[in-house]
C-alpha cells in the first residue's frame, strides 16, 4: 500500500513537473481516470461472476 510520504512525494513532483496552474486540471483528469478504472473493473467482475453462475 501507499505510504503518506510516497503520496506526499508523488504529489510534489507532479506539481514540479505540471505547476500550479494546471494542477487543478491534471487531478481532475487523475480522477476521472480512477473512476472510470473502477466502473470497468467492477464491470468485468460482475459479468465474470454471472459467466460462472451458468
Amino acid at each position: 500500500m501507499i505510504g503518506f510520504w510516497q503520496l506526499f512525494l508523488v504529489l510534489v513532483i507532479v506539481f514540479i513537473v505540471f505547476g500550479a496552474g494546471k494542477l487543478p486540471s491534471v487531478m481532475a483528469d487523475i480522477g476521472k481516470s480512477l473512476r472510470s478504472l473502477r466502473q470497468n473493473l467492477a464491470g468485468e467482475t460482475l459479468e465474470n461472476k454471472e459467466k460462472a453462475e451458468k
